[in-house]
């Protein structure tokens, strides 16, 4: 089932970006602490990710649910820098 909502990627596991090209790090480095699509869970049980790069690619990674949280996480963080 695919539930098609925004989240919140706070961090990545160590070494997630080591392997990529740099063009990839950088955009997958780039919506860290930002909403993004949320498209479901594999059979493994990690939270499948899309977004669109600055360039217009596009994106989908796998993460565990550790790293994710919701939008109104986001949006509560935000008030508090005010």
């Amino acid at each position: 089932m695919r539930s098609e909502r925004k989240v919140v990627l706070n961090g990545l596991p160590p070494g997630f970006l080591d392997d990529l090209p740099e063009e990839d790090q950088k955009a997958i480095s780039a919506v860290i602490g930002t909403a993004i699509q949320f498209s479901g869970y594999d059979d493994d049980g990690r939270a499948e990710l899309r977004f669109v790069a600055t360039n217009g690619t596009f994106h989908t990674i796998y993460v565990d649910r550790q790293y994710i949280g919701t939008t109104r996480d986001l949006a509560s963080l935000k008030k508090r820098r005010r």
